[in-house]
Parts: structure tokens; sequence; C-alpha cells
């Protein structure tokens, strides 16, 4: 047996700390991992771990090596004499203690392991300590003596980690991960930022292009656009919308989710003025600016059939100068049938006037079945853009139609394993995770399938529907946020939390949603039976491959 050793080239300083280290390479099995002189830093400064051991369904352990001749005086106090019979007052215990300390945060801040088996253990290579010794800090068998050197050094190690109570042993991924997170390389992060940036580069190009769709049928007034999750149709019905307002028509774009309806007004803000549409909002909220009463604490059978018959009354009171000559639509497939009606009846021309709609037949999550105007130059997008390949494969068999994947290769696809309950939990170590492993706060989101995250609730609770919206624009953590409400967003990182299915009909649809709202990474959290329940076996292959 020889336990892999880290790093590559070992620097001892002293022979005390080869000898033991020697010792435990050839004691420990070949998937264990001995490091030595593993430098840590804390909130109390720098230390070092002289050696750190990694043992997969074991723990981890770390052992301060001293040499010479240890003593323990009266007063409780540890001496080193050296060779030349000098007296060091050490305390080797503390040391250890410190580093294993300080090893055990690193682990939790920067991985998903927040209860590991660990312990601490001392090193006398040249010292004999009898069998019988005992100090409140140190027990014997903490101790590693000469004797225990020579055969035994791995025994108990592997004894003292058995002896720990309530944490669980890492197995061997999870000795991976502790490896990944302590041999992260300097200005890592700031390549990550920088392939984010390149790949959102190319994204936007690609997007871009499509654009040359809506300029070839400029001709047609009356427009509908399908596709498929990540073919750009956010992209394009914002174009689309930006193109008529420039050529001097009064335009609105309108769409169902609020959070989508923040996400384009602030787009259409950093625009020229000339460029913005006259209203870029909900549908509902057009009702409300056309003179409809608000829509806080009002229910479902309000603002899904009374308020657009009120509409519909309301829309034949507009001024001229109110109504528009063009309407967007995006995400219309979230639209039901009564609201056409009013919708149309803004236009100047309600039989003629210029309808762009761009909806998605697979992101029916809401149970409405409405249709849209009938007489329509239909355009198909199936070319994905906005999700890596890995991505968009792993969803793909939820589109309702096959796409081309245009996105390029990135990271593959992750699935933990967790129980539905422990979902949101699981993912909320994830999160904590990807921000130690330096990503940026505003590029990661945990979505639930089920119920919502407290966070979310917390902040819709404290700052209102719309204040949470604004922190989907927060630099300083991650968006949390549910599928139903983060249709037609996106996040270079989602980890989706499936936590249940308010609508279990649904389903296949909201997982389809929540997976394709991430562009370069996504993790998914939940049971795998009840993904492959509701997705199939096909998806359930892909997340694990």
């Amino acid at each position: 047996m020889t336990a892999r050793c880290l790093p590559d080239t070992q620097n001892f300083e002293s022979d005390a700390e080869r000898v033991v280290w020697r010792a435990l390479r050839e004691q420990l099995p070949d998937d264990a991992i001995l490091w030595s002189n593993l430098a840590l830093t804390d909130r109390k400064g720098d230390c070092e771990a002289d050696l750190v051991v990694l043992w997969p369904g074991v723990g981890v352990a770390t052992v301060e090596v001293k040499g010479g001749h240890i003593t323990r005086a009266e007063d409780g106090s540890w001496v080193q004499v050296h060779q030349d019979g000098r007296r060091s007052p050490i305390d080797p215990v503390k040391q250890a203690k410190r580093t294993r300390y300080a090893l055990r945060d690193f682990i939790r801040q920067r991985s998903t392991l927040h209860d590991l088996r660990m312990t601490h253990l001392v090193a006398f290579p040249f010292t004999f300590v009898d069998d019988d010794f005992a100090a409140p800090e140190c027990p014997r068998w903490m101790i590693l003596d000469s004797t225990d050197i020579t055969a035994l050094a791995a025994h108990k190690v592997e004894s003292a980690l058995h002896d720990v109570e309530g944490a669980a042993a890492a197995d061997h991924e999870h000795i991976d991960e502790i490896v990944r997170c302590l041999t992260a390389r300097p200005g890592a992060q700031r390549e990550l930022l920088g392939a984010l940036a390149e790949r959102e580069h190319a994204v936007e190009k690609l997007t871009a292009q499509q654009s040359t769709i809506l300029r070839q049928l400029r001709s047609n007034p009356r427009i509908l656009v399908r596709g498929g999750a990540g073919t750009g149709k956010s992209f394009l019905a914002v174009d689309q919308a930006r193109r008529l307002s420039r050529e001097g028509q009064r335009v609105a774009f309108v769409c169902y989710s609020r959070g989508l309806a923040s996400f384009v007004r602030r787009r259409f803000a950093s625009l020229p003025k000339d460029d913005r549409p006259a209203y870029v909002g909900s549908f509902h909220n057009l009702g409300v600016q056309w003179g409809a009463k608000p829509l806080e604490g009002v229910g479902p059978p309000y603002w899904e059939t009374e308020l657009p018959i009120e509409m519909l009354t309301l829309a034949a009171h507009l001024t001229e100068s109110e109504r528009f000559d063009a309407i967007v639509v995006d995400e219309a497939q979230d639209f039901a049938d009564s609201w056409w009606p009013a919708l149309l009846a803004g236009l100047r021309d309600p039989a003629s006037g210029a309808l762009t709609i761009f909806l998605d037949e697979g992101q029916r999550i809401f149970g409405r079945e409405g249709a849209p105007p009938e007489n329509l130059v239909t355009v198909s997008l199936d070319e994905n853009l906005r999700n890596t390949k890995q991505i968009a494969q792993a969803f793909g068999s939820l589109a309702p139609e096959q796409m081309r994947y245009l996105g390029g290769n990135g990271q593959p696809v992750q699935f933990i394993p967790c129980s539905t309950d422990d979902a949101i939990s699981t993912a909320d170590d994830v999160v904590v995770a990807l921000m130690d492993a330096g990503w940026p706060p505003d590029s990661v989101a945990l979505l639930t399938t089920g119920s919502r995250h407290p966070v979310q609730v917390d902040r819709v609770l404290s700052e209102g529907t719309s204040g949470y919206w604004e922190s989907f624009w927060d630099d300083a953590d991650a968006f949390y946020g549910s599928v139903l409400g983060f249709k037609g967003l996106e996040r270079p990182a989602v980890v989706l939390a499936v936590n249940g299915f308010r609508e279990p009909a649904h389903a296949r649809e909201m997982l389809y949603v929540g997976m394709s709202r991430a562009r370069d990474l996504l993790i998914v959290c939940g049971d795998p039976a009840l993904i492959a329940e509701h997705a199939g076996d096909g998806v359930m292959k892909r997340l694990r491959s």
C-alpha cells in the first residue's frame, strides 16, 4: 500500500516530519491522500499543518510533528529537548487543533461538506511514550510515538477517526472535492470571470444574428415566432419592439411575468429614448394603467377572468394618443384566450395593427391553454444559442421540438441526489460552494420547483414584490426564486432545487423551464426517482452522465 502524496514535491523542515510522512505513506491504503506542509489562513492568522490525512470512508486528520525528545512538565506545559540540549517550550496539541479547525472551516466555506469526520493528532517519532500516559488535552491515543511510527501510525489514525461521533466519513467523491478546493490556482476567479464574459459575448453575437429573421419579415405586420428554450426569443422580442419604436410607432411590450417585465424595463432603460416602447410591463399592469384597480390584494379570479373583461371596456374609452400602433408579446403561451381581445383592443387598428408574438409551447406551466390570434405569419426557431451544449442536451428531450445546439461546449451538468425535503438545503450548500469557488453572486440563481425558498419569502415580505425583483440586480448575493417566476430569464449558473411540484400535471414543463434557465452551468438537486417519473429516464441519464 502506498498513499498518494501531495504536493508532488515534498520540502520537509525536519527529519521528524520526513520520518512520519514516510511511515504514513507506506501504511495508508492506495486511495488515501497524504498532504505535507499545508499552509492555511483563517481569521486568526496563518498556520501550517505538518501532515494531513485524507482517507475515503474514514475521515480527515491533521498531524503535528515534533522532533527531538518531548517531555511534559509538572505544570502541564510541553518541552522539546533538542540534540544540542536546548529546551524549547511548545504546544503541539494546540497547534494540531488549530490546523484542524482552520482546515475544517476552509472545507466548509468552499465545498458542500459541512459535517465531516475530522480529528487531530501529534507525532513524536523520536520519543517513547508510556501506554498509561494521559493528559487532559492529549490522551495516549492522540499520540504517535517512536513505537507507533514503525507499523501502527495509519492504524492509530484510523482508530482515532472511527471514535469521532456524529459526523460523516467523506467518500471518494468528497475527498476529490476537497483536493480540488485545496489545489485551486491563484487567479482562478479572474479566469472564470474572463470565461463568462467571453461566452456572454459569443452568445449575444449569435442571438443578434437572429434579428435578420425579423428584418426579412418587416413587410408583414403580424408575426408569430415559435421556438424552444435558448433560441433567443426574448432577445428578438426586445429587438422587435426597439426597431418599431425607432420607426416612430407607439409600441407596447407586454408579457405575463413580473420578473421578465422588470428585466425588460431595465434593458430598455439603457437604450436611447427613441428606441424605447411607450409601454413595457405585464398584461395586467397595462389594465391598471388604463384605469383598472391595483392588483395588490386581489386573487386569481380577478386577474384571470374579471380584469380582461374590464380591460375590454376600458379600451373603448382610450384616446387615440393612448392607443398603440404595434404590440410585442413575449412568453405568449402564458396568455389565456380571454386576454387577447382586451390586448388587441388597445391597438389603433385592432383588426390589422402590428402584432408580433413569441412563444414556446413547451413552457405552458400555468395551466392556461390559450391560443394566439389567427392569420399570423409563423416563424420557427430551431437553434439553441444561449445554453451550452451540455445543458441543452440535458433538457433536449423535454422541448416540444428537436433543436440544433450552437451554444458551444461548457462544463458538465451536475446532479446531486437528495430527498425532496432536503433539496433546498442541498442547493443552499451548492450556492455557497459556487461563490467560494469564485462565481460572482449576481451570476448565480437558486430556483425551486415547489414551495418558495425562505430567502425569497423573506424578501417579498420585507421589500414587496417590486423590491424583490430589484434584488435580481443585486451583486452582493445570489438570486433566490421559483421556476414559475423566472420564465424568460437566465443566469450563467443555476442551481435547481427539485423540491416537489405544486401541480404534478405540469411537472415536466417545470423541469424543462428550470433546467433551461442556466446559460453556462446547471446543477440539479433532487430525488432521482421523482425526476425520472416526470421527465423520463433519458433526462435522468443525461443528468447522471
